[in-house]
């Protein structure tokens, strides 16, 4: 699991991966920043992030992911825990499943903006790939690198380069989404990835057959 020490965590995100790291010059460009643990977070109106959500809306029970893009032991659930979880529990209307991103670093942050990118109706798809595919796009090699390979996942996801560019130098939503991250897990109280809350109790990271026993328990 990896750890949120402290939960509001004190590193410096380069947000607008676009104005950026994106561009075709080769000199260094300005890249909007701003900091995980700003003061200013707490004023910043995240009313228009939407809940990232799949499965029966009135289904008995709820699971909440809370997972980093660039977490191995994200990766690892998402390849080796939920397709199981979805295939026996969210498509058969009894879990209604929330994924709520988690940002450790730049990269994470970027690669959010870009699942976020083609809405709710592509956002799960992308999150698969971006999970599948993390431990190539996340050690690319420099900013410049991971980028483009995060940009390189959205175009397989059926994302043209000009979306892809407009969402990674959104800077209001790239400052909206940190200030929701912290929100939700200061409320949660969420300290490691990956976690979740199962009908708002908390767990840490388990293999399919706790979880299923877990899930069976309460239905």
């Amino acid at each position: 699991m990896n750890r949120i020490i402290p939960i509001i965590v004190a590193v410096v995100i380069g947000i607008a991966a676009g104005g950026y790291y994106l561009s075709k010059g080769g000199s260094t460009p300005a890249v909007a920043q701003t900091s995980v643990d700003t003061p200013q977070s707490s004023d910043v109106d995240t009313s228009g992030i939407p809940e990232m959500v799949l499965g029966d809306a009135s289904a008995p029970i709820t699971l909440i992911e809370y997972a980093s893009f660039t977490c191995p032991h994200c990766a690892s659930f998402h390849e080796n825990v939920y397709p199981q979880l979805k295939a026996d529990y969210i498509d058969s209307g009894k879990v209604k499943f929330v994924f709520r991103e988690v940002y450790f670093d730049r990269f994470g942050l970027w690669a959010s903006m870009i699942a976020r990118c083609g809405g709710q109706e592509r956002f799960f798809g992308i999150t698969d790939l971006l999970m599948k595919g993390q431990s190539e796009w996340a050690r690319a090699g420099d900013p410049v690198a991971i980028a483009d390979a995060i940009r390189k996942v959205g175009r397989l996801a059926g994302l043209g380069d000009e979306q892809l560019q407009s969402c990674l130098q959104d800077e209001d939503n790239a400052k909206e989404l940190v200030a929701w991250y912290q929100s939700n897990a200061a409320e949660d109280q969420v300290t490691g990835t990956p976690s979740f809350l199962i009908n708002g109790t908390k767990y840490s990271n388990m293999s399919y057959s706790e979880l299923k026993e877990l899930l069976d328990g309460m239905l």
